[in-house]
């Protein structure tokens, strides 16, 4: 696919810059990730457009420590390479190429050395799993740590041809053929992963959607109550996350701290906070132990501790879970995204149920029973609306209120 042709682009600019190269493959960007900082690189580069459909390709530019540029560094990059501020190696000082096709075992390995694990408690188990890696980078990776943690694997659209058989990114829409698959062979669960193989989605065993949300509220779970030292007993997540993280972390006697949208703005806070657990509520988990990254292959093997521990079906152990219900929405702007947020924002704080306002992300409300949390696009005159409550009812509610309030201004 298009992939290795961006792939052989890249490389020969780096070497023609004099730059050397170790090209690891069709690996998950995780992987890249652990490799680029095990190795102690300058950088790494992955080849990828995440959940994006089939023809869209891209790059993720990550620091020495394996974590993403922030926002200050990619539009320093940016000045750079639109200045054209760069020359080509003379050809006596190009780099090298070398090609290492190990990441992936040395990233499962990693993953099981991990002190956290109970490794023998998960084999006990012998659960059987249907795995869809939308025929990407997660193909070889999920499987084969399943595999090692004693599960029986089945697997569906995991190729590695690069073809995806559906609509990438890891939603319910999108995992019909995963939840048929679960139910026709009776297996525990199903294990849905994007084209990156960073975040995280479950089918229980009744072929019903776990929920993305849900991921990172059990892993944190299971990460709090086995971390015993009093300091620093914290989550991080963002702004867009579920509140049943705070459920959870309250229970586990731990500190909830939340960031602007964005893996690295997670990063950042989780390094400012030392939090022991953290991620997105999109499936992405962030085990700083293993890596400051989001990464599935840790997430799948702490939930499979957690439901280990729990000793039952996925699907039981969903109900024991806090219950909220999460809404999305976007609409069409006619005047500027900052006007109608200080509206919305204007509008909302007649609410006497009004805890507190942040507005380093758009504008995110918290109330008593429930949350919203307005985005303005960066490429579209759009703005993107989450609203969670403890029942649908109330999410649709709130959800209709911030619409009108918008469709009244723009009407204006």
């Amino acid at each position: 696919m298009h992939g290795d042709i961006i792939s052989d682009i890249v490389i020969n600019n780096l070497l023609m810059s004099g730059v050397d190269v170790i090209y690891l493959g069709a690996v998950p960007t995780p992987t890249v990730q652990t490799a680029t900082e095990d190795m102690k690189c300058t950088g790494g580069i992955s080849v990828t457009a995440s959940h994006n459909p089939q023809e869209w390709n891209g790059l993720k530019f990550l620091n020495a420590d394996g974590t993403f540029l922030d926002e200050s560094q990619v539009k320093k990059f940016l000045r750079i390479a639109e200045n054209g501020n760069f020359q080509y190696a003379g050809e006596s000082r190009f780099g090298s190429l070398r090609y290492d096709f190990t990441w992936i075992d040395r990233h499962i390995e990693k993953v099981l050395r991990l002190k956290i694990l109970n490794i023998a408690k998960i084999r006990k188990r012998k659960f059987k799993a249907v795995v869809d890696a939308v025929n990407s980078s997660g193909s070889v990776i999920v499987p084969l740590l399943l595999k090692k943690l004693g599960c029986k694997v089945i697997e569906l659209h995991c190729n590695g041809s690069g073809i995806f058989p559906h609509l990438p990114e890891p939603v319910p829409e999108n995992l019909k053929s995963l939840s048929d698959a679960v139910k026709e062979n009776k297996a525990d669960f199903g294990i849905s992963v994007d084209p990156d193989a960073d975040r995280l989605v479950l089918i229980t065993d009744t072929g019903e959607p776990f929920g993305e949300e849900n991921t990172i509220t059990a892993v944190s779970n299971f990460v709090l109550k086995n971390y015993h030292r009093k300091k620093n007993k914290s989550v991080t997540v963002n702004l867009s996350t579920t509140r049943s993280v705070d459920d959870i972390a309250k229970k586990n006697k731990a500190e909830v701290y939340r960031s602007p949208v964005g893996e690295i703005n997670v990063v950042k806070e989780m390094q400012k906070r030392k939090s022991v657990i953290g991620g997105e509520g999109s499936g992405g988990v962030i085990y700083p132990e293993l890596h400051y990254g989001r990464d599935s292959a840790i997430g799948i093997a702490l939930m499979l501790n957690e439901l280990s521990d729990f000793n039952g079906k996925l699907s039981d152990y969903k109900k024991t879970l806090p219950e909220y219900y999460i809404l999305k929405s976007k609409i069409v702007l006619k005047e500027t995204p900052d006007s109608v947020l200080n509206e919305v924002k204007k509008q909302i704080s007649k609410d006497k149920s009004l805890i507190k306002i942040r507005t380093d992300d758009g504008l995110k409300a918290d109330f008593k029973n429930y949350w919203i949390h307005l985005r303005k696009s960066n490429t579209e005159p759009i703005i993107r609306i989450i609203v969670e409550a403890k029942s649908n009812r109330d999410s649709v509610d709130k959800l209709r209120v911030i619409e009108k309030i918008i469709a009244d201004y723009n009407k204006k």
